[in-house]
C-alpha cells in the first residue's frame, strides 16, 4: 500500500484528538530540563499546570531578553501551560497542592535530589497516596551515586560526560555545544519516560518514579565514542566538524561562506570529486577507500578546500546538488527560519501574544497521520495567571 503524506496544516490547542489530550502535569519545573519536557508534553496536547513560588515564579522569568516585559527565555519553553503560585511551605498551599494531586496523572520537578522529600513529599508518601501518579524528576546527577546531591548546570554535565573533549578544533580550548543540550536532552529522555510510564500505568494501573540524570543523558548520547573507547582503547579527540569514522564529511570554506558536504561511501566520494571539477582526487590510491581517505584526512581536506575557495557555495551547492552528493550552507537562525522547507513542516509557529508581537518558537517536530499540529502556540502564563481558575475548578480553597 503506497504511504500517505501526513497532514500539517495545524490548529491551536488544546484538542480532543491529540495524543496526549486528558493528561493531566503538574510542572514544578525551574528553568530548563524540566520545562522543556512539560513544554513537550503540552504540543502534544497534555494540560500542563505550572506551579510557581509566588514571589519569584519560574527563575528563568527574569532571564533576558524580556521583550514587552516578558522573559524570552521563559515563553521559549512555557508556552501552552497555565500557572499557580503556591508556596509548598505554606500549610494553605501545601493543602492546595495536594488537592492539585488528586487530579494529576503526573509530577514532574527538577529540584536538587531530596528537595521535595524535605518539604515532606518523598516518592513513597506520594505512592502511597496517590498509586497512579507518575512522578518524574530530572536532576543533574540523579538520586543515588556520590554525585547525587551536588548542584549541576548544562555545562557541568557536558564537561563530565566527555561531551566537550570531543567538541572544537584539536588543540583549541574546550567548546561548550551552543544549545543547553545537557538541560534539553534530559528533558527529552524524561518526557519519553512519562509517556513510557502512561503506557505502563494502562497495563499495571500503577503510578512509578523517573529518574534522570542530565548526566546520564549525555552520556547516552556521545553516540560511538564511548563503544570506540571501550573496544579498541582509543579516547575520541576534538576533530573540529569531521566526522571520526567517515570522509570527507566536514564543513568547508567557499570563496564567500562555509559549506558542509558528507561522502558517506565511495561512489559518493566519487561523485563529489566529478562534481568539483577533481576526478583524479578520487583516482588517488591514498583516496581510494573510507580507511585511506582518513587515515590521509589532511591531505584531502587540502585538495577539496583548495578547490571549493574558487567558487561562491551557490555555486558548489547547485553542483553537488546536482551529482547527490549530501550537502548544505551553514546558515544563521534568521536563515534557518525562512527555510521553505521548514516553513513547509510548520516548525516556527507565532507565540499568541500582543506584549511580544513577533516572537515565534519552535513547533513539536513529531508528526502522526490523524493529528494536526498547532499553527500557534498559547503564550507563556503570567504568575498566577490561572490560579483563581484552578482553585474554583478542583476546590483548592
Amino acid at each position: 500500500m503506497p504511504r500517505q503524506a501526513l497532514r500539517f496544516s495545524g490548529m491551536s490547542f488544546p484538542q480532543s484528538g491529540a495524543p496526549l489530550a486528558g493528561l493531566t502535569v503538574i510542572d514544578l519545573g525551574r528553568v530548563l530540563a524540566a520545562p522543556f519536557a512539560t513544554s513537550t508534553l503540552a504540543s502534544l496536547g497534555a494540560r500542563v499546570i505550572k506551579v510557581e513560588h509566588p514571589d519569584r515564579g519560574d527563575d528563568s522569568r527574569a532571564f533576558g531578553p524580556h521583550v514587552g516585559g516578558h522573559s524570552v527565555y521563559f515563553a521559549s519553553v512555557n508556552c501552552d501551560k497555565e500557572s499557580i503560585a503556591l508556596d509548598l511551605t505554606c500549610a494553605a498551599d501545601r493543602a492546595a497542592f495536594e488537592m492539585l494531586l488528586t487530579h494529576a496523572d503526573v509530577l514532574v520537578e527538577n529540584f536538587r535530589p531530596g528537595t521535595l522529600a524535605r518539604l515532606g513529599y518523598p516518592w513513597e508518601r506520594l505512592h502511597a497516596s496517590h498509586p497512579r501518579l507518575i512522578y518524574a524528576a530530572v536532576s543533574g546527577f540523579g538520586t543515588t551515586g556520590p554525585l547525587a546531591e551536588n548542584p549541576a548546570y548544562d555545562i557541568i554535565a557536558q564537561a563530565l560526560s566527555g561531551m566537550m573533549s570531543i567538541t572544537g578544533h584539536a588543540g583549541a580550548p574546550p567548546v561548550r555545544v551552543g544549545a543547553s543540550i545537557g538541560d534539553l536532552v534530559a528533558g527529552l529522555y524524561l518526557a519519553l519516560g512519562i509517556v513510557s510510564a502512561v503506557h505502563r500505568r494502562t497495563a499495571t494501573g500503577e503510578g512509578c518514579m523517573i529518574d534522570v540524570a542530565m548526566l546520564d543523558s549525555q552520556v547516552a548520547f556521545l553516540e560511538a565514542a564511548i563503544t570506540a573507547h571501550t573496544a579498541a582503547g582509543t579516547d575520541p579527540q576534538q576533530r573540529g566538524t569531521r566526522h571520526p569514522s567517515i570522509a570527507p564529511f566536514q564543513a568547508f570554506e567557499c570563496a564567500d561562506r562555509w559549506i558542509v558536504l558528507a561522502a558517506g561511501n565511495d561512489h559518493l566520494f566519487h561523485e563529489l570529486c566529478a562534481a568539483i571539477g577533481r576526478p583524479e582526487v578520487a583516482a588517488e590510491q591514498r583516496f581510494a577507500t573510507n580507511a585511506s581517505r582518513l587515515a590521509n584526512v589532511e591531505a584531502l581536506d587540502a585538495q577539496i578546500s583548495a578547490t571549493l575557495r574558487t567558487e561562491p557555495a551557490q555555486h558548489w551547492i547547485a553542483a553537488l546538488h546536482r551529482a547527490g552528493v549530501p550537502c548544505a550552507l551553514i546558515q544563521t537562525v534568521s536563515e534557518m527560519i525562512r527555510m521553505e522547507q521548514v516553513r513547509a513542516r510548520n516548525m516556527i509557529i507565532p507565540i499568541d501574544d500582543p506584549q511580544m508581537p513577533g516572537a515565534s518558537v519552535p513547533n513539536t517536530p513529531i508528526k502522526m497521520s490523524g493529528f494536526d499540529v498547532a499553527t500557534t502556540r498559547r503564550r507563556p502564563p503570567r504568575l498566577d495567571e490561572h490560579g483563581d481558575a484552578l482553585r474554583r475548578e478542583f476546590g483548592l480553597g
